[in-house]
């Protein structure tokens, strides 16, 4: 029976880090745009959430990949400094891209939402895509 749990250990280690990232990463976005993401989601905002979730998603993928592929847990947390740093590139790729783009995702400017979503998924996928070594 003990066989079956070995490995809970590792997974509650590199669970618990990717929750403590995840919490990480959302504190950083949240305080790097201008627009105060957590008080236009609650007021029904489509733009704020698409563009939220994409960020959430975009960093997801390389967590993953990075959990998967990391070799110890100090490995793993470089790594998602990393799949930060990426997130905080996308976030200026898509203001860089698209003019005003939290003004329009304060508007609830659903367009705007899915661009900064969409850009931070692009980034995400190329990022956990170079992950694997």
């Amino acid at each position: 029976m003990l066989d079956y749990v070995a490995g809970l250990p590792a997974f509650l280690g590199y669970f618990a880090v990717g929750l403590a990232a995840y919490a990480v990463f959302a504190v950083i976005y949240t305080w790097l745009t201008p627009q105060a993401e957590v008080q236009l989601i609650r007021a029904g905002n489509l733009a704020a959430v698409t563009a939220f979730l994409g960020a959430l998603v975009g960093f997801s993928l390389p967590l993953a990949s990075a959990a998967a592929n990391s070799v110890s847990v100090v490995d793993y947390i470089i790594w998602a400094v990393i799949g930060i740093l990426a997130q905080i590139l996308a976030y200026y790729i898509a203001n860089f891209t698209m003019t005003d783009l939290h003004q329009k995702i304060t508007a609830d400017n659903i367009a705007a939402g899915i661009w900064g979503g969409g850009i931070a998924l692009v980034i995400g996928i190329l990022n956990a895509a170079c992950m694997t070594y």
